[in-house]
């Protein structure tokens, strides 16, 4: 038992050591194959990512494996402050993320969207007009709207819509039944046969796109947790492997050291010594 949180911590950094390599390469893909705003966006975070936890889970793996203290140190320092990050993003994701939604409209299978149902952090938001032009670059993107264009009256009567699709691909429901009357809601002025502009000056497109960022960001913070969850695990064993380390360096005496590595040979022992007769027998 006393090599397992060493063993084990060390597999699980190789293993999150060789995942990061194509997370990087990913972005790195997205960089060169696409010209897409909403894609754009997203390429300098996941390198970022990538290259964070490639060099968080070569300093656990060298310290766990190679027992080494001082990048076992710097890899659970890092690894608290992960802890902590996370968890206050997810209890951050999941106050902003209250309220919304969807009104059910009479007759319809699909659900409308208002900006007052959202959190003001979230409204205020979306009303930033940088933030704004990169959502609507992603929508634009996406062609969302390019198949709703063509549906008849009883498409809009059988068939379900998106956030996105129902708050900037059509005027709200009350717009089809204005005639000879005053209707209060500014979208129905806003809106635009032209397959260019829709309804991408609308409210409703802006709460649209709240809503599916409300449901991404809820998940992702119920992820979050549970991602905590297991990486106090991990920290926990990283504590354990450290221990271990600074104990074989401190009470035991480099004879007894070397005797007990005799009985007890590390995970790595055979592997290395496979190599080492391979190159012998090359050379």
């Amino acid at each position: 038992m006393y090599r397992f949180s060493n063993t084990t911590l060390g597999y699980l950094n190789l293993l999150t050591l060789l995942a990061s390599i194509p997370l990087i390469g990913a972005g790195l893909w997205m960089t060169h194959s696409s010209s897409s705003l909403c894609t754009t966006s997203l390429q300098t975070p996941v390198v970022v990512i990538g290259f964070i936890i490639l060099l968080v889970s070569l300093a656990g793996f060298i310290g766990a494996c190679f027992h080494i203290a001082v990048a076992l140190w710097l890899y659970l320092v890092f690894m608290f402050f992960l802890i902590l990050a996370l968890f206050g993003l997810a209890i951050f994701g999941l106050a902003v993320t209250t309220g919304g939604g969807g009104h059910e409209v009479p007759g319809r299978e699909y659900k409308e969207y208002m900006l007052r149902d959202y959190s003001g952090w979230l409204r205020d938001k979306i009303e930033e007009k940088e933030y704004w032009k990169m959502a609507l670059g992603c929508i634009v993107g996406s062609k969302a709207c390019d198949d709703i264009q063509f549906w008849s009256p009883l498409d809009f009567l059988q068939r379900d819509l998106t956030p996105v699709e129902s708050g900037c691909c059509k005027p709200p429901t009350t717009c089809m039944f204005m005639g000879s009357m005053v209707v209060l809601d500014e979208d129905c002025y806003r809106w635009s046969n032209d397959s260019g502009l829709l309804c991408y000056r609308c409210d409703s497109c802006k709460a649209g796109v709240l809503e599916q960022v409300r449901r991404d960001w809820h998940n992702i913070s119920v992820l979050n947790i549970v991602v905590v969850v297991f990486l106090m695990a991990v920290y926990a064993l990283g504590c354990c492997a450290f221990r271990n380390v600074r104990r074989a360096e401190s009470e035991y005496p480099h004879s007894m050291h070397a005797s007990m590595s005799k009985l007890h040979p590390r995970w790595d022992y055979h592997w290395l010594r496979w190599i080492r007769n391979k190159r012998e027998d090359l050379y």
